[in-house]
């Protein structure tokens, strides 16, 4: 039917489609005005953008338009599906931008260092690089962590790579919560994209069916076009929804006018087919709740049968005034056994520091035989709680609220689903990641053993701890050369790092902040 009002109105195509085609875009003042800002952030070279609208205000729409307004060299990676982990991330940014990794490069810091260098070179030729993640709603913590963790990707002058970041409203008070407060304060440009005004609606549908084609046929009416506000509230979708089927309507009535009447049918006709959707899903839920309660009654009216089976049969002795029920129990009381409960997961200070030592000793060795003799150091840091899924090895956590009587919590491993726990008793139980934000004391504590000789880093050294001191700056995405020589580069990484973690930003790396890093290192 659609194929044919397409032909009757000598349209040469749908011109209300569904489809995110940036032909379509319609430039309201405030789609202007995004796009505007968004081509100014890639130009600028800002870094982070958001971009927020209600669902179907047209953020894949101008968003696909954007591609369209960047110069030729800017480069640009798209990722729709948000449904991903950080490495599934990694590993689609390097394919968008043909990076060329080598087969058999799979691990994170592969991906990254090939990511760098490839931005390094685009730079280098003064281009830029674009990544635009679609339904960002949906992106996971530790997507977003990565994210940050890409922002920093940069030169001493400019960002290497433009991220934004398009969601629906969710995505900004995902940001605004305490655990994303570093993304957060990376964004440098937010925008929000609004329904259409009640002036722009029939601006709108006429510049959708001249790109369909149409010449000037069919005609809507001032009436029609109040009737499609009413309807859609300026939601380009719900105006795409109405005006197809109002065109159906036409068609079938060989109209070339729409009128205030037909917008009308259109509305009741799509209420109409939602509330025909919503009833048979009604219906449904009503069927297999009635199937759920017959099988209920039978077990009940069973359960009864065997019930009466154990206890015996009832007996009825008559007299001559009143009649006397006796039941006879023949069966014995079962012995009941109490099961253990599992043990707090809040423990006291003695407790969860024996434990945390028991912790380390295991995961150095494996079979508790200690092979080397190192000076451990209990060491402490005040960490925000979106900092945990950084830290690589066991820690504990003073309890919020425990500071009068501590109370730690202790985690033995993270993992991208949440993490686990060590109860009081050392037994291992998984816990969800709103345990660890609910409970968080921001006091976190580790097993950290120094090296014999392991002096302070400073700028300009070249010594074996340089290296691999680079090579974890990098594990954690602060990309820097590992030259083995404490140069320019390393300095920045480091000062870098100690600001966002809370240390004194003085770029050397003392025992602070080479205890975090070792924290932080698989």
């Amino acid at each position: 039917m659609k194929e044919m009002y397409t032909s009757f109105f000598k349209f040469t195509e749908n011109p209300f489609s569904l489809t995110p085609d940036p032909r379509y875009l319609f430039l309201s003042p405030r789609h202007r005005e995004t796009l505007e800002y968004l081509l100014y952030g890639i130009k600028e070279r800002k870094g982070l953008i958001v971009l927020t609208g209600g669902i179907g205000t047209g953020k894949t729409t101008l968003s696909r338009a954007l591609l369209n307004h960047l110069d030729p060299g800017t480069k640009s990676a798209l990722i729709f599906n948000s449904f991903i982990s950080d490495v599934e991330l990694l590993k689609t940014v390097n394919q968008e931008f043909n990076t060329g990794m080598s087969p058999g490069s799979e691990t994170k810091k592969d991906y990254i260092d090939t990511l760098n260098q490839f931005l390094i070179e685009t730079s280098e030729k003064r281009g830029n690089a674009i990544l635009l993640i679609d339904e960002a709603q949906n992106l996971s913590h530790q997507v977003l962590e990565q994210i940050r963790m890409l922002s920093n990707l940069e030169t001493i002058r400019e960002k290497l790579i433009q991220i934004i970041l398009v969601g629906q409203p969710e995505l900004e008070e995902m940001l605004a919560s305490p655990f994303m407060k570093q993304l957060n304060e990376r964004i440098m440009v937010r925008l929000t994209l609004e329904p259409l005004k009640y002036k722009d609606i029939r601006g709108y549908v006429e510049h959708r069916m001249a790109v369909a084609g149409g010449q000037g046929k069919p005609r809507f009416t001032n009436g029609a076009f109040r009737q499609i506000y009413a309807y859609s509230r300026g939601n380009p979708r719900r105006i795409n929804s109405v005006c197809d089927r109002a065109l159906l309507i036409a068609f079938a009535k060989e109209m070339h006018t729409v009128s205030k009447g037909i917008i009308k049918k259109a509305v009741d006709e799509l209420r109409w087919d939602l509330s025909i959707r919503t009833g048979v899903t009604r219906r449904l839920w009503i069927k297999y709740a009635a199937y759920a309660l017959i099988l209920i009654l039978l077990i009940a009216v069973g359960g009864l049968g065997v019930w009466s089976h154990r206890e015996g049969p009832l007996r009825v002795s008559s007299g001559p005034k009143d009649k006397t029920i006796v039941l006879k129990r023949k069966h014995q009381q079962a012995k009941i056994v109490p099961q253990k409960q599992p043990a707090s997961l809040f423990m006291d200070e003695k407790t969860s520091l024996a434990l945390l030592f028991s912790l380390y000793y295991n995961n150095k060795t494996g079979d508790g035989v200690i092979t080397e003799e190192r000076r451990l150091s209990l060491v402490k840091y005040d960490l925000d709680p979106e900092h945990h899924l950084m830290l690589r090895k066991p820690f504990r956590v003073l309890l919020s609220g425990s500071a009068g009587d501590p109370r730690y919590f202790l985690i033995s491993e993270n993992g991208e689903h949440g993490a686990v726990a060590v109860d009081a008793d050392g037994e291992k139980r998984k816990v969800d990641e709103n345990f660890i934000m609910s409970n968080w004391g921001r006091t976190v504590s580790w097993i950290y053993p120094p090296e014999k000789k392991d002096p302070i880093l400073r700028k300009g050294m070249n010594v074996p701890g340089v290296q691999d001191l680079q090579e974890t700056l990098n594990k954690i995405g602060y990309m820097v050369e590992p030259t083995g020589i404490y140069d320019r580069a390393t300095f920045q990484g480091v000062t870098r790092f100690q600001k966002e973690f809370g240390l004194v930003a003085d770029g050397i790396a003392g025992p602070r902040t080479r205890a975090l890093l070792y924290q932080m290192k698989k």
